[in-house]
């Protein structure tokens, strides 16, 4: 990761912290559906999930990238290890794979079932 990239990171990170108490200065959140509270809290419930179902669908995405970069490079130094090289690839897909399937399930959760309320 670059340099600039982590500070821009760092910066939006410490602006969101700062921003974040501002919305604090409503009404209380209760669990029932029905009241003004609930209903904010379902509709942050729905954007969390799908914030974290967006960063784990990048991130997952670039560390499949690298992975298989880096079994193609280890494949073209070795063409003999091929066969094992390519097992362990597989292997390291399925399970990158598997941590955003996950994230996409809690996702699911936060969209219906409403695990906070109601």
């Amino acid at each position: 990761m670059s340099r600039r990239l982590l500070t821009v990171l760092m910066i939006t990170m410490a602006v969101m912290t700062v921003v974040t108490p501002l919305y604090a200065q409503g009404t209380p959140v209760s669990a029932a559906a029905g009241s003004p509270g609930g209903t904010e809290l379902i509709k942050w419930s729905i954007i969390t999930a799908g914030f974290a179902l967006a960063i784990a669908a990048a991130f997952g995405a670039l560390g499949q990238s690298r992975g298989l970069a880096a079994a193609v490079e280890g494949i073209a130094r070795n063409p003999s290890a091929a066969g094992e090289i390519r097992g362990n690839l597989i292997l390291g897909l399925v399970l990158i794979e598997s941590l955003v399937i996950y994230v996409l399930l809690i996702s699911l959760i936060l969209f219906f079932v409403k695990p906070f309320g109601g």
